[in-house]
C-alpha cells in the first residue's frame, strides 16, 4: 500500500489487504489518527484547538462503536468465525474508547508555566491505542473479506455439483430440471464473482478473474445446446467431443477462479507470465537510464545479453508467415541500430569507468544513453505498429464470417466433404488470430492487457475446433434443429471474441498514446443479512441464457462509448455542455454495458431502468444544449445539428417511455431489458455523429472571431457576440440543463466512471 493514504501512518497490522473495499474503508480512520498523532509534538493547545482535538477522538470512538456492532452482527450469524470477530471487535472498541479519554480535555493537565492545558499527557499511551485500533479493525474487515470467500467458494461447489448432475443425465426431462437449477447457481456466482473482481486491488488478479468469468459466460450457453446435442444424438462422436470439451472449459475456469479468490495454487505453484518484447524493453531502458545514477550497476556484458533475449523474442514477429517483407526488414534494420547504439553505449560506459575523476556519466555517455533509449523506442514503436495493424486488418477480413457461413450452410445440407474444406479455413483463420494475439500480447503495454491477450489466443484456439466437431454433428444429422442450434452458439462465441478483440485492440492503442482511464471500486464486503437499514428491492435477475443473448449487445454498446471518448478528447473545451452531457451519456452506457456482463453497479433490472431513465433525461438537457447551441448557426449548419437533436429527442423519449412502462413476467422484463439497450445503443450513435458536427463548428467560429482583428463596430458587436460566445463555449446564461442536487446525487448512485 505504498501509494494509498492508508500508508501515511506506520501502524502494521500485520494482515495484507487484497481488496479496496478494506482499504476504503481504513483510510478515513487512519486520517482522524494521524490528525491526533500529529500533535503529539506540539502538547501546549488553545482551548479551541483542545475541544477540536477532543471532537476528533470522540469521532474515532464513535465511529468504532458502529463498526464494531455490524462487525459483531456478522459474527453471530458465521458461528465459524465468532471468536475471532468477537475478539477483534472487543480490542476495537477498547482502543476507541482509550483514545476517546486520552483526547478528552476533562483529564488533561495544566501546564504551570503559562496555565494553558496540555493534552496527551500519556503519549505511549496514544501511539499505543492507535496501534491496537487499526490492528483490531483490519482484522475485522480482514475476517469480513473472509466471509465473501467463503461465499464465493460456496457457490462454486454448488456449481461443481450441479455441473457433474448435468454430465451424467441421460433424458431431456432431467436435463431441463437440473439445467434450471444450474443456471440460477451460474447467476449467483456471476454476480459474487462481479463484486470481488471490481473490489481486486491487484490489477493481474482482476485481469485473469474476467478472462475465467468470460469463460464461464460463454461456456453456460454452449453447455445448454451442446449437451441437448448429443442428448438427442447420444451414438455421435462428434457431439461427444462437443460437450466434452465445454465441461473440460468450465472445470478449468471455475478452478482459475479459485485460485484468484484464494490466492493459492495447485502443488505451491506461482503464475508467471510469459515475458513479453514490452516487458522486456522496459527493463533494458530501465538499466540503461540507470548507469546515469551509478556506473558500476551491473556489469557492460548483462546489458547486451538483455538485448539480445528481446531480439531473440522477436522471431514471434519475423518468423512470421503473415508478416511482411516490408515490416520483416524495418524490424530487423531496428534491430540492428539498436545493437549499434548499445554497443556505443558501453564503449562510452568503458572510459568514463577507467577515468579515476569520473563518478557519474559523461557527457559522451549521456548522448549514448539517450540514443540508446531513442532506438529501442523506435523498435518498440514499430513492432506495435506490426501488431496492431495486423490485427485491425484481420478484423476487417473477418467481419463478413463467411468461413461460419460457409459451415453452417454445409452442414445444413449434409454435406461432410465441404464441411472439411471450410473447417481447413476456419482453421486457418484461427492461427492466424492465435498468432496475432501472440503479437499483441508482446506490444500490449500492461500485465492485464497481456493477461488479456493471453486469453484471447486460448479462447480462438479452444472454440475453433469445437465449431467444426459442431459442424460435423450437423453433416451428420441435417434435419437436427438442435445440432443447428449448437453450430450457431459456437458461433456467436467466435464472433463474440472477435468484438472482444476490437476493445482489446482499443485499450492497447489507448496505452501506447497515453491514454487510460481507471474505473471506481465497487465494495463488496458483506452486510448483516438483518439490518435495519437495509431495503430490499423485487426485481428481475437474468438467468444465463438471457444474459448471454444481451452480451453481444453490451459489447456493441462498449465500443461505441469508445468512441464517444475519443470524439470527445479532440474538444479544446472539456467544460462544453455538449461535452459534459456527451461524456456522462457514455458513462451511464458503460455502466449498462456492465451490466449485461453481471458486472458493475448495476445488480438488477429495476437499476438497469433506473439507469436508463436518468440517460434519457440527460440525453434531453443534451438536446435543449444543442438547440440553443443552433440558434447562432448559419442555415445549412443549423439544419444539420436540429435534424440530429430531432433525431436524439424521439429516441430518448421512446427510451423514457419504454423504462416507464412497468411489465410483469421474466420474457416481458427481458423484452424490456433488450428494448432499454437497444434503444440506448442508437442514442450513443447519435452523440458519436454530433460531437465532431459541433467541434468542427465551434472550431472554425473561433477561428473566425480571431481573424476579426478591427476594433470598428465592437461596441456594436459587444451585445450579441456576448450571447454568441456564451452558447457557441456552452455557458447557458439562462441556467437552462443545470439539474438540481438532488437529481446529480441521484445519478452518482447509479454511475460508475469509465
Amino acid at each position: 500500500m505504498a501509494s494509498s493514504p492508508c500508508s501515511s501512518v506506520n501502524f502494521d497490522s500485520g494482515l495484507e489487504i487484497k481488496t479496496r473495499s478494506v482499504e476504503q474503508t481504513l483510510i478515513p480512520l487512519v486520517s482522524q489518527i494521524t490528525t491526533l498523532i500529529n500533535h503529539k509534538d506540539k502538547p501546549k493547545k488553545s482551548e479551541r484547538t483542545q475541544q477540536a482535538i477532543q471532537r476528533v477522538g470522540q469521532a474515532v470512538s464513535v465511529a468504532v462503536g458502529r463498526f464494531v456492532a455490524v462487525g459483531e452482527a456478522i459474527a453471530v450469524e458465521n458461528e465459524e468465525l465468532k471468536e475471532e470477530m468477537g475478539m477483534a471487535c472487543f480490542e476495537a472498541r477498547r482502543a476507541g474508547d482509550a483514545i476517546a479519554q486520552l483526547t478528552d480535555v476533562g483529564t488533561a493537565v495544566t501546564a504551570p508555566v503559562d496555565g494553558r492545558t496540555t493534552v496527551f499527557s500519556d503519549r505511549t499511551g496514544m501511539v499505543k491505542a492507535a496501534r491496537m485500533l487499526l490492528s483490531s479493525v483490519t482484522k475485522v474487515l480482514v475476517l469480513a473479506d473472509r466471509i465473501v470467500i467463503k461465499q464465493i467458494i460456496t457457490s462454486r461447489n454448488k456449481v461443481l455439483v450441479t455441473l457433474e448432475q448435468l454430465e451424467r443425465v441421460s433424458t431431456f426431462q432431467e436435463f431441463v430440471q437440473i439445467f434450471s437449477q444450474f443456471g440460477n447457481q451460474m447467476v449467483e456466482f456471476a454476480h459474487l464473482t462481479g463484486d470481488r473482481q471490481n473490489d481486486l486491488k491487484d490489477e493481474n488478479k482482476k485481469a485473469r478473474m474476467a478472462a475465467a468469468r468470460a469463460v464461464l459466460e460463454k461456456c453456460t450457453m454452449m453447455l445448454l445446446t451442446a449437451s441437448k446435442t448429443c442428448l438427442r444424438h447420444p451414438d455421435c462422436e462428434s457431439a461427444r467431443i462437443n460437450k466434452d470439451a465445454v465441461f473440460h472449459r468450465m472445470r478449468f475456469a471455475l478452478e482459475q477462479v479459485m485460485e484468484i479468490v484464494t490466492d493459492a495454487r495447485p502443488c505451491g505453484e506461482t503464475k508467471v507470465l510469459p515475458l513479453s518484447i514490452y516487458t522486456g524493453i522496459k527493463d533494458f531502458k530501465s538499466n540503461v537510464e540507470g548507469l546515469r545514477e551509478g556506473l558500476y550497476l551491473l556489469p557492460h556484458q548483462a546489458l547486451s545479453g538483455q538485448l539480445e533475449a528481446v531480439v531473440e523474442r522477436m522471431e514471434d514477429f519475423t518468423d512470421s508467415a503473415y508478416t511482411s517483407h516490408e515490416h520483416r526488414e524495418g524490424i530487423l534494420q531496428l534491430c540492428q541500430l539498436a545493437r549499434q547504439d548499445t554497443d556505443q553505449l558501453i564503449t562510452a560506459w568503458m572510459e568514463a569507468k577507467q577515468s579515476l575523476n569520473a563518478k557519474e556519466a559523461t557527457e559522451e555517455m549521456e548522448l549514448s544513453i539517450l540514443k540508446t533509449c531513442q532506438s529501442v523506442y523506435e523498435l518498440r514503436r514499430e513492432l506495435h505498429k506490426v501488431a496492431v495493424g495486423r490485427a485491425a486488418d484481420l478484423l476487417k477480413l473477418h467481419a463478413e464470417h463467411l468461413p461460419l457461413r460457409a459451415l453452417k450452410a454445409s452442414g445444413g445440407e449434409g454435406n461432410l466433404e465441404a464441411v472439411a474444406e471450410y473447417a481447413r479455413t476456419l482453421g486457418e483463420q484461427k492461427e492466424q488470430l492465435v498468432e496475432t494475439c501472440r503479437l499483441l500480447c508482446h506490444v500490449s503495454g500492461t500485465e492485464p492487457l497481456e493477461i488479456t491477450c493471453i486469453h484471447a489466443e486460448e479462447t480462438f484456439h479452444v472454440i475453433g475446433p469445437q465449431i467444426i466437431s459442431a459442424a460435423q454433428t450437423l453433416a451428420l444429422h441435417p434435419s437436427s434443429k438442435i445440432a443447428k442450434e449448437n453450430l450457431d452458439v459456437f458461433c456467436e462465441a467466435w464472433e463474440s471474441q472477435l468484438c472482444d478483440m476490437a476493445v482489446l485492440l482499443r485499450e492497447i492503442n489507448d496505452v501506447f498514446e497515453g491514454r487510460r482511464g481507471d474505473k471506481r471500486a465497487y465494495v463488496s464486503l458483506p452486510r448483516p443479512k438483518h439490518s435495519a437499514n437495509l431495503k430490499t428491492v423485487k426485481a428481475v435477475k437474468l438467468d444465463a441464457e438471457e444474459q448471454s443473448t444481451i452480451a453481444k449487445l453490451g459489447l456493441e454498446l462498449r465500443l461505441l462509448t469508445s468512441d464517444v471518448d475519443t470524439e470527445v478528447e479532440k474538444w479544446e473545451d472539456q467544460e462544453h455542455d455538449i461535452v459534459r452531457q456527451g461524456q456522462s451519456l457514455s458513462s451511464m452506457a458503460y455502466s449498462m454495458h456492465l451490466f449485461t456482463r453481471g458486472e458493475g453497479l448495476l445488480k438488477t433490472t429495476t437499476e438497469l431502468f433506473h439507469q436508463a431513465e436518468v440517460l434519457s433525461e440527460e440525453g434531453l438537457q443534451l438536446c435543449s444544449s444543442l438547440h440553443t447551441f443552433s440558434t447562432q448557426l448559419m442555415d445549412e449548419e443549423k439544419v444539420a445539428v436540429l435534424s440530429e437533436m430531432e433525431k436524439l429527442m424521439g429516441l430518448c423519449q421512446q427510451l423514457q417511455m419504454g423504462v416507464r412502462t412497468p411489465v410483469q413476467g421474466k420474457t416481458a422484463t427481458f423484452q424490456k431489458v433488450d428494448s432499454s439497450i437497444q434503444n440506448t445503443r442508437a442514442i450513443i450513435t447519435v452523440v458519436i455523429y454530433l460531437l465532431p458536427v459541433c467541434n468542427k463548428i465551434v472550431r472554425k467560429y473561433k477561428s473566425e472571431r480571431s481573424n476579426l482583428g478591427s476594433p470598428q463596430s465592437c461596441r456594436d458587436r459587444q451585445s450579441s457576440t456576448a450571447v454568441k460566445d456564451d452558447v457557441l463555449n456552452g455557458k447557458n446564461s439562462n441556467g437552462f440543463g443545470v439539474k438540481s442536487l438532488e437529481q446529480h446525487m441521484a445519478n452518482l448512485t447509479f454511475l460508475e466512471s469509465k
